[in-house]
Order: C-alpha cells, then structure tokens, then sequence
C-alpha cells in the first residue's frame, strides 16, 4: 500500500471522532501540522452540512499543494522520478517510436510506459545494452525481456546493442526518439554519434526528447558524478549547442525539479529540490534538464 493509502486508512479507521477532531487529526496526519482556523471552520461547517464526505475531505488535502510540496515529494530520487514523468506525460503523439537506454528493471513494458506515456503507438523499439555489458545498477530483475511485449499503449520489443549506431532501423522512420538518463552514460564524442544516429532514424518533422542531470546543479550537490555510471554529465549552454550543431531545432527546453538560482554548495539542499517536484522554465536552475527537439521539415536523413 502507498504511503498516501496507509495515512488514508489510518484516518478512515477513527470514524466515531465528531467532525472538529477528525479535521484537526487529518490535518496533522497529512500535512503534518495543526488546522489552522480558516481551515478548521470551512470543512467542519462543509461535513456538518453534508456538503462533503469525509473522504472527500481526505482527498482534497492529499491533492493540495501544501500535501505535495511538505509530504508527498521529500525523497529527491522519487520525486525526480515523478518531475520525469510529468515530462514524458508532455511529449508528443508518435506512432513509432524508440527510446535510448529505456529498459525498466522492474517491469519489460520498459521505462517510457512505466512513466506514463499517455498515447497509444504503432510500435516502441527500446534500445538499450545487453545485461552483461551494463553496470551492475543497471541489470535488469530477471534477465532481459525477449520477443514483444504486448502493453495497454501498443508492442514494445528490444534491440540489445549501443545506442551509438541503431541499425538496423530504416532511415525517416520513425516519429519519436527519447532518451531518458542515457546521453549521461555514454561520451562527449558517443553522444555526437548518437545524434547522427537519431537524426538517420527520425522522420522529417520527428522528434527528439532527452532528460539528463544538470551538472551545473549536480557540481553543487557533490565535486564527483552523481551515478558511477555517467561518462559526462552536460550544462545546458553544453547540451543545447550540441543539440543544435546535430541540426535539430529546439522547440521546448525545461527544467525538472527546481534548485533555485545557487551558487554555493553551502546553498544545495535534497530535500528542497525534492520538495520542488515538477516542470519549470528555468532550465539552468533545475536538477534535470529536459528537451523537446525537432528534426526540420525537408530535412535529409543522412
């Protein structure tokens, strides 16, 4: 049960407290803190009149802002799960699609399905290295997936090789390539090459979106990378001129979780960047930095 489920039926479970008690004691349940008076007066005079429900009460504190920022999102690799998500949520419709380093340990549908990919698609081909050539962080639980997998969204089936040449996918055929904390993982040099593979595969007008953590952030967390896995990891002035030198136009440019304009590692705090889950338009303030790029129209493949 989730963490929101077991403070849910802790509450549920006091059902004989009148109505004041039970506002004051989900308060500090949820939001860990005392109702404050405005509070505490609007929704016993709303249960009382029956207006709402106590559930109904329960979840429009756990959907509060207050609930997201203080309980919901405190641990900084969960909560960058959620901010990506978000992200992946954002991407375009694609009805072919392939996605860099994509394997999902814990689940074959693999990781842009698991973020929540929202749209029905044609086919999703992941293209990530066989299990003995990764990290050992990265194997997969079980063993790699094998054949198609079937999913809600549509097939998804894999190509175990380097992200680095993706044959053999045909030339201008496919609508979306993402790469979700992969670029990091391979060179400076491996990662141009990647782009020219990317570019190869897209369609005319196709898409390219990429997440990675931002070093000009993950410098202030820590002097080392922050995965042992990670080649490089980009500044945004890096990764943005890179992208553009490949040829490709860059329609969105995000930020994932906000870290605030610091300059000082004395200035860098998990916890706050935890709590500022979401997508925001100061890329270089932000942990993770987040592209929506675009093959131009007319473009050739090669």
């Amino acid at each position: 049960m989730s963490f929101v489920g077991r403070l849910l039926r802790r509450i549920r479970d006091t059902e004989r407290l009148d109505d004041e008690t039970f506002v004051d004691l989900a308060y500090r349940f949820l939001l860990g803190r005392p109702s404050d008076e405005a509070g505490r007066r609007h929704f016993v005079g709303r249960l009382r009149g029956g207006v709402i429900s106590r559930d109904i009460f329960l979840r429009t504190l756990v959907d509060s802002q207050e609930f997201a920022r203080t309980r919901l999102h405190t641990n900084l690799g969960t909560s960058i799960h959620e901010g990506r998500g978000r992200f992946v949520r954002s991407l375009p419709r694609a009805g072919r699609i392939v996605d860099l380093g994509g394997s999902c340990q814990a689940s074959a549908r693999g990781a842009l399905v698991e973020l929540g990919y929202p749209y029905r698609f044609e086919r999703l081909t992941i293209v990530d290295l066989p299990d003995g050539e990764r990290h050992e962080l990265y194997r997969s639980d079980g063993g790699p997936a094998v054949g198609v997998v079937q999913t809600e969204q549509g097939p998804v089936d894999y190509l175990y090789q380097s992200m680095t040449t993706l044959q053999p996918i045909p030339d201008a055929s496919v609508d979306l390539v993402y790469a979700g904390q992969s670029i990091e993982h391979v060179t400076r040099p491996e990662a141009a090459t990647t782009c020219r593979e990317v570019w190869r595969v897209l369609k005319a007008g196709g898409f390219f979106a990429l997440d990675t953590p931002n070093a000009r952030i993950t410098r202030l967390q820590q002097d080392e990378f922050i995965d042992p896995d990670h080649e490089h990891e980009y500044t945004h002035g890096e990764l943005s001129r890179d992208l553009t030198e490949a040829g490709f136009g860059i329609v969105e440019a995000k930020g994932i979780n906000h870290a605030g304009p610091i300059t000082s590692r004395a200035e860098f705090s998990e916890e706050a960047v935890a709590r500022a889950c979401g997508l925001f338009s100061e890329i270089e303030d932000c942990y993770i930095l987040a592209y929506v790029c675009r093959k131009p129209d007319g473009a050739p493949s090669g």
